[in-house]
């Protein structure tokens, strides 16, 4: 026993004629059977003529190699047809939500609880979506230790039904005028930090996937011919896609520029440094939860809310479904749609705004002033 109170197992031997002592492990953590086969295996490395404390160090030089921060990043290196958003979105998940707590771990020695414990604490933010698709990514790392050898199974297997699931297909969303109004002078009174509340008044604008909009970068921009375009790799249906920008959308974007716009993203998270960051996307998502919106709205809810109301307002469902950027299965109508939506869109858009500062306003909820039909 230690002075101050800790127990060890330990082996002492003798090799070429030096006497050593190799530790077997810490009391409780260690077991006593735990601790005899690790020295049953150290006496028949003695009986074989090789020094088990040699051994000892060469296994830990190696583990490095195999701890699940450095499985999990050769696994992401294993596979070049990501897409760059996806890769980003992998690496972010990992080094946010799992590496700080699980990254030095011996991938082979991690256990189905700690793994649980992990998810928990994505699930207790209110991340439903979020734990899961980081269970998928912890799997599909370990199964990749399991190819190369250096993993016996995939714990996540036993974690099946542990998390709450999320509701599938749906996310809360406000559709009502009045408490859209309501929703709308919360964000503009949000006290959090000036790029996400940025975000967040730009979200109801143009409607977005909050991946697109937080990992939106200066060079998509156009402020001029107010659109911003995005790239096919960026996108969930591997289509470019072009968002018209209402004159407050503009506006916005302009506000923040002298932030952020000597760096990469618009939304950068590292602001005066060399801009390799954004916020996450579940930044915005977070802000809404935070105003005490959980369970009523959320970041993706805003698509479900535009959808809606300018369906009800008799926009037609061509412009809205392109502008939500839904898949259209005929490509020769997506094709029409991509050349002939856009200046309606245009004007779509800009109403829209124009209908959510009068809802701001407090304004009579009035029907939408249709420029398009």
């Amino acid at each position: 026993m230690n002075p101050n109170g800790s127990k060890y197992f330990r082996l002492k031997f003798r090799f070429s004629g030096q006497e050593k002592v190799l530790a077997l492990g810490v009391y409780p953590e260690t077991s006593l059977k735990k601790a005899r086969d690790k020295r049953e295996e150290a006496r028949k490395n003695l009986d074989n003529g090789i020094d088990p404390s040699l051994t000892r160090k060469i296994e830990k030089l190696g583990s490095a190699e195999n701890t699940f921060a450095a499985i999990a990043k050769e696994f992401i290196a294993a596979k070049p047809n990501w897409s760059a958003s996806h890769r980003k979105h992998v690496e972010e998940c990992f080094e946010r939500d799992v590496f700080p707590w699980l990254g030095n771990r011996p991938m082979k020695e991690l256990t189905a609880v700690e793994v649980l414990a992990t998810l928990r604490r994505i699930v207790d933010r209110g991340a439903l979506e979020t734990a899961a698709r980081t269970k998928q990514f912890i799997g599909q790392a370990i199964r990749y230790g399991i190819a190369t050898g250096r993993v016996e199974r995939d714990v996540t297997a036993d974690l099946r039904g542990a998390l709450p699931s999320p509701a599938k297909g749906h996310y809360p969303a406000i559709t009502e005028p009045k408490p859209l109004s309501q929703l709308l002078r919360d964000i503009d009174a949000y006290k959090g930090n000036f790029v996400v509340r940025t975000a967040l008044q730009l979200q109801p604008l143009i409607f977005a996937r909050p991946a697109n909009i937080a990992a939106a970068e200066w060079e998509e921009f156009d402020l001029d011919a107010a659109e911003w375009r995005i790239a096919s790799d960026k996108m969930k249906m591997k289509e470019a896609h072009i968002v018209p920008l209402s004159s407050q959308a503009v506006a916005l974007l302009r506000d923040i520029y002298p932030l952020t716009g000597n760096q990469q993203y618009v939304f950068a998270s590292n602001q005066g440094t060399s801009g390799e960051k954004h916020i996450s996307r579940e930044s915005i998502g977070a802000a809404i939860r935070r105003m005490g919106y959980q369970g009523q709205h959320t970041a993706h809810g805003f698509r479900t809310t535009a959808s809606t109301l300018l369906h009800e307002q008799g926009f037609h469902s061509d412009m809205t479904e392109r502008q939500l950027a839904h898949a259209e299965r005929n490509r020769v109508k997506a094709a029409y749609n991509r050349a002939q939506h856009l200046p309606e869109r245009r004007k779509m858009m800009q109403s829209w705004a124009d209908y959510l500062d009068k809802l701001k306003q407090g304004a009579d909820i009035i029907p939408l002033h249709k420029t398009a039909s």
